[in-house]
C-alpha cells in the first residue's frame, strides 16, 4: 500500500468536536434500544455517557467510582449490569488487554467485528472496522477480540 493509499487515522486519535461523538452515539443508543424494547434506564444512560466522555477504556471499578459518587450506588453489581446491558445490545465493547470497556463510537453499525488501536502512550483507543476480512459462507460472528497496541501518529512524533 502506498503512502498515498494510507487511510487517515481515526477520529478518536485526531482533534474533533467530541460532544457530536456523545451526541451521535447517544441518540443511535436511544434508536437501537427503542427498537429493541431495551430499557435504557437511568443507570445504563449514564454508564453509557461516563465511556462516551473520552476514547479512553476505564475499568469496572473506575465506572463505579463515578456511579457511587452521582448517587447511583456502590455495589460492583451495578456497574457490571450497565456494562453488561452496554455491550449486550452493541453500545460499548470490553478491551482485553487493558480489562477495560469502550464505548462503540458506531453502535447503529450492528453485528461488526472491529479491531481496537490502543496508543501505549496516551492511552486512546480507536475502532476500526474490519477485523475480520471474509468469512466462510454461513459463519455467523457472535465476538471477536482484536486488539493492536502501539503510538498514535502524535504520540509517535512527539517521541521522534
Amino acid at each position: 500500500m502506498s503512502r498515498a493509499d494510507t487511510p487517515p487515522p481515526p477520529r478518536e486519535f485526531q482533534p474533533h468536536d467530541h460532544a457530536h461523538c456523545i451526541n451521535d452515539a447517544m441518540s443511535a443508543a436511544e434508536r437501537l434500544c427503542a427498537d429493541a424494547g431495551a430499557r435504557l434506564t437511568p443507570v445504563r444512560r449514564r454508564t453509557l455517557e461516563i465511556l462516551l466522555e473520552g476514547h479512553r477504556p476505564m475499568g469496572a471499578y473506575d465506572v463505579l467510582a463515578r456511579l457511587d459518587a452521582e448517587g447511583f450506588g456502590s455495589k460492583p453489581p451495578v456497574a457490571y449490569r450497565a456494562l453488561g446491558f452496554l455491550m449486550d445490545h452493541g453500545l460499548a465493547h470490553r478491551i482485553e488487554r487493558l480489562n477495560a470497556f469502550v464505548a462503540c463510537p458506531h453502535p447503529d453499525n450492528g453485528g461488526h467485528a472491529p479491531a481496537f488501536l490502543i496508543c501505549r502512550n496516551c492511552e486512546t483507543v480507536a475502532e476500526v472496522p474490519g477485523a475480520l476480512a471474509t468469512l466462510p459462507e454461513g459463519f455467523r460472528v457472535e465476538r471477536t477480540t482484536v486488539e493492536v497496541e502501539g503510538l498514535c501518529a502524535t504520540c509517535a512524533e512527539a517521541a521522534a
